[in-house]
């Protein structure tokens, strides 16, 4: 039976998984395949540390030249993480005319183009399905399952951190400092959480999905971030009485030619599907010309699922090796080199949607009309209220969900309200979506 040998760079979490698995499962590869896979040399700093997997005699080794020269690997993986030296060793290897696989959502979400484009002109391919949603098949259902559609929108939760937090605060009434650190104490979050509460994890993620769903040169800082630390109990069971349930999302949709991405705590309908995802399964629903609504759900990170994801790149890269196709049979990124065009960026300032507010006010007349007032002269009608009179560190809770109204005129509309004397603190919005159809 033919061999196809293959090295892997960053022997952690991720790269253990993806050693169980072969070692697991290859037979049932080598059936599926057509050949073996053979994990060659291994690159990591740290030779003792146990992973709990048995490696052959001269596997493992420090240098990842050792892996980037070999002649004999045809594929590398990269599964170090980090931007640097992991984009170094991406494009030495693909210069030594090897195919990669990366699981590494920040590098491509920031130096992504720099390394599709280098691979193109060597005619190499970078397989990426680990990148997004851990285990789930979403990167090849994107390039290929839904190739014949127009894909008008995607709405994530990609974060599974932050969607754990966000379960327990709703399920339980707890705060959010308090589910942070049951979370880290489980390994669901870092020391330092920074990127998955606020944000930026997930927005790496949609980086990626833009440029495959859209056929544009997207670049990372184009999107809005916003994270979840600010969101209460208070802010959740107000939520629920609107019949939504709070989740960080990442959106992106094209509206009157441009696009839309952004990444922020979202109020969506209890009864759309995306709202039952709970703890930390990751879930993501895309709408098609063609096909429609389709939801991608399972283990958006993880050893085994990542590992799996992983192993799925390898043996299509197999495939494409054995029939002497690779570089050449799936676009990089979905849409042919010289079909990728620039699509304009719809300004945060400028996006619509309804919106979710709540002021602390002193309980005295005309403060309701007071806010009303300023709304309306901003263009924003009020589609519903809650009042109910209970205080909340010597204030009383006003809630009200908006009709669509633009996003500059709602900041603007918050910041003259909070400049009055009835208003103590910070006024809470939080942005809803109820067209996710």
């Amino acid at each position: 039976m033919k061999a196809i040998k293959v090295g892997l760079i960053g022997f952690g979490t991720v790269g253990s998984g993806v050693v169980r698995v072969l070692q697991k499962n290859s037979k049932l590869i080598e059936k599926r395949l057509g050949a073996k896979l053979i994990l060659k040399r291994i690159a990591d700093i740290d030779l003792k540390k146990d992973r709990g997997v048995k490696l052959e005699p001269g596997v493992l080794t420090r240098s990842t030249e050792d892996v980037i020269h070999d002649p004999e690997i045809q594929i590398v993986m990269e599964l170090m993480g980090g931007v640097e030296p992991a984009k170094t060793f991406i494009l030495k290897a693909i210069r030594n005319k090897k195919h990669i696989v990366t699981a590494n959502k920040a590098l491509l979400a920031l130096h992504g183009e720099e390394i599709f484009r280098e691979a193109h002109h060597m005619g190499m391919d970078v397989n990426f399905e680990a990148s997004v949603g851990g285990g789930i098949p979403l990167i090849r259902s994107i390039k290929e399952g839904l190739v014949a559609n127009q894909i008008h929108s995607i709405f994530g939760i990609l974060n599974g951190t932050s969607n754990y937090i966000l379960s327990k605060m709703t399920d339980e009434g707890r705060n959010f400092k308090e589910v942070l650190k049951e979370a880290q104490e489980k390994g669901y979050a870092e020391i330092d959480p920074i990127y998955d509460i606020e944000g930026i994890d997930a927005a790496h993620k949609l980086a990626i999905l833009v440029r495959l769903a859209f056929g544009t040169p997207f670049q990372f800082n184009e999107i809005f971030i916003g994270g979840i630390s600010e969101i209460t109990p208070l802010d959740i069971q107000f939520s629920r009485e609107f019949g939504y349930r709070i989740k960080l999302l990442a959106i992106s949709k094209v509206d009157q030619g441009k696009i839309e991405a952004r990444v922020h705590p979202t109020l969506i309908p209890e009864s759309h599907l995306l709202s039952t995802v709970e703890g930390v399964f990751n879930a993501i629903y895309i709408k098609g010309d063609a096909v429609g609504p389709t939801l991608f759900y399972g283990q958006g990170a993880g050893q085994m699922p990542t590992g799996s994801a992983v192993v799925s790149d390898l043996v299509e890269l197999g495939r494409n090796i054995l029939i002497q196709a690779a570089g050449r049979r799936v676009p990089l990124l979905s849409f042919q080199e010289s079909a990728i065009e620039k699509i304009p960026l719809k300004k945060m300032d400028d996006v619509v949607m309804p919106y979710y507010m709540r002021f602390s006010a002193l309980d005295r007349p005309r403060v309701l009309s007071k806010i009303s007032g300023i709304l309306g002269k901003n263009d924003i009608s009020i589609s519903a209220v809650i009042q109910k009179g209970r205080q909340v560190n010597g204030a009383v809770p006003i809630v009200m969900m908006t009709h669509e109204a633009k996003e500059k005129n709602v900041h603007r509309a918050l910041k003259e309200i909070d400049r009055l004397e009835v208003i103590l603190g910070k006024t809470m919005f939080i942005r809803v979506e109820n067209e996710l159809e």
